[in-house]
């Protein structure tokens, strides 16, 4: 089983970007162009890559290797994406991996990209990207419509494999340091499957209406050194037995209730007796609908503070309130028919991002992925 932590520093001490990988400061997925850069890349790498896996490294330096991180990527949705725009779009998995250097918010991401043979290309058109349009890379750049000859990755890409395997002394150490010192202000937890695979995780444990909820959670796949959840907003229920562990995500969407949570997304990782897992994710999301005119008169109010932002006006102590919410009820907004809520909604972004108040933000970041999430399910 493969150290992904391991496998991103083997990647970076010995190769600069090539055919078979590359490395971005960021990813933006909530613009077209955002998306088309990202969607550029992975036809590229797949299509220069057709007997090996190829790697997209993101929270990385571009100059220096330095490692910065990003925020937690959570979208299980991602290959929707990719099938979205791609003609034999390639497999992708999307991994969290933490470092000791980096704030326990941030991880980098590796994106893991895994051929089918076939030439990909794009079935339509994205941005600058035209319909039919396919890329190879060429040393560290991604060319068009230019079939390149293609170098054989296989070997040096199986040896970085290989030698980023896991080892027994990683496994307990990992277990050691997150229950010792990772959440030494939270009550840690692990639990071994099947005598081989070990899941870690933390968080503060409450109660609403009954039912036993998770906050603050960090759930971290020790055997392949990933984070599979990690949030300061949501609450989750846990449950496993022998076979699977089980996370349900659930989100407070109350107007003005702190007790309504409806679930939202269930991971389960299910841990067979040959030695291999599986991952499966289910959307369970249902939006709440509300009185309409409650609404427009949420939305009024939203719109007000949005618009005293936009011209650089004093908020009252009232609307100061408004703002706290105000990424939250914009999405309800949107979810029960108010189809604008969110283009007002991004055009404050970088307010957010720059407030004092650093939760804000943290809110608007929640709510694009939820919608993200929402939009790939429908598509």
């Amino acid at each position: 089983m493969i150290n992904k932590r391991l496998l991103i520093k083997n990647i970076l001490g010995y190769y600069d970007e090539n055919s078979f990988y590359d490395k971005k400061r960021q990813l933006n997925l909530h613009t077209k162009s955002g998306k088309a850069k990202f969607l550029k890349h992975i036809c590229a790498l797949s299509n220069s890559n057709p007997n090996n896996n190829s790697y997209l490294l993101v929270g990385i330096e571009d100059t220096d290797n330095y490692i910065t991180g990003v925020d937690f990527y959570d979208d299980s949705k991602i290959q929707n994406l990719v099938n979205a725009y791609l003609e034999n779009a390639p497999s992708i998995v999307y991994d969290n991996v933490p470092f000791g250097l980096l704030p326990k918010d941030k991880v980098v991401g590796l994106v893991t990209i895994k051929p089918n043979g076939l030439l990909t290309t794009f079935k339509r058109k994205i941005n600058e990207i035209e319909e039919g349009t396919f890329f190879y890379r060429v040393g560290s750049t991604s060319v068009p419509n230019e079939k390149v000859p293609i170098e054989d990755n296989s070997k040096v890409v199986t040896s970085i494999e290989n030698v980023s395997q896991i080892d027994f002394k990683t496994l307990l150490d990992t277990v050691v340091s997150f229950v010792a010192d990772t959440h030494k202000d939270l009550k840690a937890r692990y639990s071994v499957f099947k005598e081989q695979f070990i899941i870690c995780w933390a968080g503060n444990k409450m109660k609403v209406r009954g039912t036993p909820f998770y906050s603050r959670v960090d759930i971290l796949f020790v055997n392949e050194q990933i984070q599979l959840f990690y949030s300061d907003l949501d609450a989750v229920t846990i449950y496993y037995d022998d076979n699977e562990f089980v996370i349900t995500e659930y989100l407070n969407l109350g107007l003005n209730d702190k007790t309504s949570y409806y679930p939202f997304e269930e991971v389960a990782i299910h841990f067979y007796d040959n030695g291999t897992y599986g991952i499966s994710n289910t959307l369970l999301f249902d939006p709440p609908s509300y009185n309409r005119n409650i609404l427009g008169h949420i939305y009024g109010s939203s719109m007000n503070v949005i618009y005293k932002i936009q011209n650089e006006m004093r908020l009252t102590s009232k609307e100061e309130r408004v703002l706290n919410k105000l990424c939250f009820n914009m999405m309800l907004c949107y979810l029960n028919g108010f189809d604008k809520a969110i283009d007002e909604l991004l055009e404050v972004k970088d307010y957010l991002k720059k407030h004092s108040d650093p939760q804000l933000f943290v809110a608007f970041k929640e709510v694009m992925r939820i919608l993200r999430k929402l939009k790939y399910e429908m598509d």
